[in-house]
């Protein structure tokens, strides 16, 4: 089977902030096969490309892509024995949530309400609430582009860090991974689990287009001390004591700022909404504004958690 690549496809409707241009090339990847198709498209034409999961994390160019968006759409998700799941990288993340808590199985609880797929929570080690994908993950397989064929990643090998991993680094493709679980009571977990959903609902600002937190929190090695001393009492575990960028966006004064269509959210000031046809630029300079004046007044280098996607 030849794989189907379309010309002009309008990124806006591939990701959760609702903005971006068209993308050259476009393709919809279904398994491992297709995936080295497009690769192999790629080199022909000698082009860039981005790998897309849910769209949730990701900020796309106005002027378009210049290059293939390959859209894993891999969802193949069985049980394994001894409280384990090998799952592919298309998977949406509130669905395997959904399937291991029913099964009475713990180490997701964290991620109720978590948008996006597996492979783009293990490429940036999602986490929240002081728990992240890594401690569920036994082992990735990933699409090597330099050696042109799978490897298989021990969680050691993945090089796990505060949203990164080595598959972000190195821009290798996660094609599925084995996860690996403790039994717990279902019904606790599904408590826990609508605990976080709800927690999202009040504090997230969910009834706009958004691409979740704009920028990684700030671990207190990168803090002054004067900072530190100054908001203590604000000081969070995730999964080691950060100070949420939040509180320093909030501090500077930045809440409800806007720039044509895009807002710093009233609700959660580490999020930008799209409140009104917001554009590529207008959020670019939001983030410009966020930064520059967090470091002025505080001396912190915020660093974004979203993916720009511009080439």
């Amino acid at each position: 089977m030849v794989l189907e690549i379309k010309n002009n496809v309008l990124l806006k409707n591939y990701s959760t902030f609702q903005i971006g241009g068209k993308a050259k090339y476009f393709a919809t990847i279904r398994n491992e096969s297709e995936l080295e198709e497009a690769i192999k498209f790629c080199k022909e034409k000698n082009i860039p490309f981005f790998i897309l999961g849910g769209g949730s994390n990701v900020l796309f160019s106005d002027k378009g892509i210049n290059g293939l968006i390959i859209k894993m759409e891999n969802k193949k998700f069985n049980f394994l024995e001894n409280n384990k799941v090998l799952a592919e990288s298309g998977c949406e993340m509130k669905e395997i949530v959904k399937a291991t808590i029913e099964r009475g199985l713990a180490g997701l609880e964290w991620a109720g309400g978590l948008p996006g797929t597996l492979g783009g929570a293990i490429r940036g080690n999602a986490g929240a609430f002081g728990g992240e994908i890594k401690d569920c993950v036994e082992k990735v397989i990933a699409f090597s582009q330099k050696d042109n064929k799978k490897k298989e990643y021990s969680q050691k090998e993945c090089q796990f860090g505060y949203r990164s991993s080595i598959f972000k680094k190195n821009k290798e493709i996660i094609l599925s991974a084995v996860l690996s679980f403790k039994k717990g009571d279902a019904k606790e977990l599904k408590r826990k689990v609508e605990e976080k959903i709800n927690y999202r609902k009040e504090r997230h600002p969910l009834e706009y287009p958004n691409a979740g937190s704009i920028f990684k929190n700030c671990p207190l090695d990168k803090i002054p001390e004067n900072v530190k001393e100054r908001f203590k009492d604000k000081i969070k575990f995730d999964p080691f004591p950060i100070l949420p960028s939040a509180v320093l966006i909030a501090e500077a004064g930045l809440i409800g700022f806007k720039k044509g269509g895009a807002k710093i959210s009233e609700k959660h000031p580490n999020f930008i909404i799209n409140f009104n046809n917001a554009t590529f630029q207008d959020v670019i300079y939001i983030i410009k504004k966020v930064k520059d004046t967090v470091f002025e007044k505080f001396g912190v280098v915020l660093e974004e958690e979203i993916e720009i996607v511009e080439f």
